[in-house]
């Protein structure tokens, strides 16, 4: 049920004809309960996308009836015209829903200068389409409807005593903090004041969408959008309902990560011990980034040489020789020095657990990465304008 999950809101995704494949790719997200409360993050790239323009500006407010989103172009680097159709869809939203074209969010994703006069058109066309086949039912399909080199849909519901929370999410390459390569669309049917919403939604991406990191490379249309409408009537606890968030934004995280294109290994880098949660994740995210660790994990080689050759570039505090590396289960490394033999540890498995011991504090943080595989260069060769 997705975003549908949620007492409230409908959703529906159509084929407008962006994908040569045929397949779904506009979707629209409605808030048909009593509360209109909206929030969103945003990518940290300074290269942003027109539909990131707009949707910054709408949601200034923190009211939002509708969310638009499309696949098959990424409507960035297309100029004013380009900003100007992100504007009429808008209007066209608004327009079919009676509602204010300031309360529209915008989602594109797709290819970099894809966004001419054919486009427009599709995207105008998609959205009719879509607001007439809104339903309580279409969550799955608009989750179908935003995928692009994904290979499956992903969504998630997490259910809480008389609320829900819904979500959907698209994204498989240019995974990287701030926010990774992503749309989201998360709603909820719980009664949330503004503040509270937007307070939440930044909590929880901070320790989910934020701590995935791929490949390094950050795009330029990345959003996170929480609807809260209040059709259930109950007003939960703050901290049970950011728990209940955060939960939901793990689990999305983890299936875009296991998801990654060409990814043969799904990494979880635990660093323990750290003086504080950011220097945790500085040291987490420089492994991450490695692309001499990466190639290692797609080789099955347990080289705890290339982590701390990583982490070795970081500010964080710590000695490098007193530094102890897992790799799945076994201690490879121990104060800066060579443990057990790398026979032991085994990487045939996708799931891979890296755990790095900085002996230096009581802070600790989770990275989400994958391996550098032939697969990842190949499928990234080929996506091209």
């Amino acid at each position: 049920m997705s975003v549908t999950a949620p007492a409230g809101f409908e959703a529906a995704g159509v084929a407008a004809g962006l994908k040569s494949t045929g397949k779904p790719d506009v979707a629209v997200v409605v808030n048909r309960g009593p509360r209109k409360v909206g929030a969103a993050v945003f990518t940290s790239n300074r290269a942003k996308a027109n539909p990131i323009i707009w949707s910054q500006q709408a949601v200034a407010d923190r009211v939002v009836e509708a969310v638009v989103l499309n696949s098959g172009g990424a409507n960035c680097f297309t100029g004013s015209f380009g900003f100007q159709t992100t504007h009429q869809t808008a209007e066209k939203a608004a327009e079919l829903l009676g509602v204010s074209a300031g309360d529209v969010l915008v989602c594109s994703t797709g290819l970099i200068g894809v966004g001419d006069e054919v486009f427009r058109a599709k995207v105008l066309s998609g959205t009719e389409q879509a607001i007439a086949a809104l339903s309580t039912d279409g969550g799955d399909i608009a989750a179908e409807a935003i995928m692009t080199t994904d290979s499956v849909a992903k969504t998630a519901v997490v259910t809480r005593d008389g609320w829900t929370i819904g979500g959907m999410a698209k994204g498989a390459g240019m995974l990287a903090p701030g926010l990774a390569t992503m749309l989201v669309v998360i709603t909820t049917d719980a009664v949330l004041e503004p503040l509270h919403a937007d307070a939440a939604l930044r909590a929880a991406t901070g320790t989910t969408f934020d701590r995935l990191d791929s490949d390094g490379c950050m795009s330029t249309n990345d959003q996170v959008t929480l609807l809260a409408n209040g059709a259930s009537g109950v007003t939960p606890d703050l901290d049970d309902f950011s728990a209940a968030l955060a939960d939901l934004c793990q689990q999305l995280a983890v299936k875009l990560q296991g998801d990654a294109e060409g990814a043969s290994h799904d990494i979880t880098i635990e660093v323990q011990h750290a003086v504080s949660e950011g220097e945790a994740v500085e040291v987490g995210r420089s492994v991450a980034r490695n692309n001499l660790f990466k190639a290692a994990i797609f080789g099955h080689d347990p080289n705890w040489g290339r982590v701390l050759a990583a982490i070795g570039t970081t500010s964080a505090q710590f000695d490098p020789y007193d530094v102890d590396v897992w790799m799945n289960g076994v201690r490879v490394c121990s104060e800066g020095g060579p443990d057990r033999p790398r026979e032991e540890v085994d990487l045939t498995p996708r799931a891979t657990h890296v755990v790095i011991d900085l002996k230096v504090g009581e802070a600790t943080a989770t990275i989400l990465t994958n391996d550098l595989t032939h697969d990842y260069v190949h499928e990234n060769s080929a996506y091209a304008s």
